[in-house]
């Protein structure tokens, strides 16, 4: 299994029952039975808990955090090497903040960048992107 990497679009499809609900679900099964981690940077991950709680007030909050505990996600910290790194994707490709943190994991892990946000759309030739539908 390739290395792979979540930006926050992709974790929320999961949890909101939206289109690709059923492709994240197949993709931490099958981290669990190769015991691989599923990346998402802390920046991304704190833009899931945001939003759960958001949506679902403490409960949606709480049931992120669970979810982190229970499954092979692994929510990698942002160090000066990334931050620099995202710096220059987003401002080479005009990305949001957020996303840049999540291309610039993706290329640093050498990993699949797994998303459902076209924005990304621009770093095709840069990193294999697995869009969700």
């Amino acid at each position: 299994m390739k290395p792979t990497v979540l930006d926050a679009s992709a974790l929320l499809a999961m949890f909101f029952g939206e289109p690709g609900m059923e492709t994240m679900r197949d993709l931490f099964h099958k981290a669990s039975e190769a015991d691989r981690p599923v990346f998402i940077s802390a920046v991304n991950w704190a833009e899931v808990l945001y939003r759960m709680e958001r949506k679902h007030g403490k409960a949606g909050y709480d049931t992120a955090r669970q979810f982190e505990h229970t499954t092979p996600l692994d929510a990698v910290p942002v160090d000066r090497e990334l931050a620099e790194a995202a710096v220059l994707l987003k401002n080479e490709h005009g990305l949001g903040l957020a996303d840049a943190f999540a291309a610039a994991l993706a290329k640093n892990k050498k990993a699949e960048l797994v998303t459902a946000d076209h924005e990304f759309k621009v770093l095709e030739k840069e990193i294999k992107i697995n869009w969700l539908k």
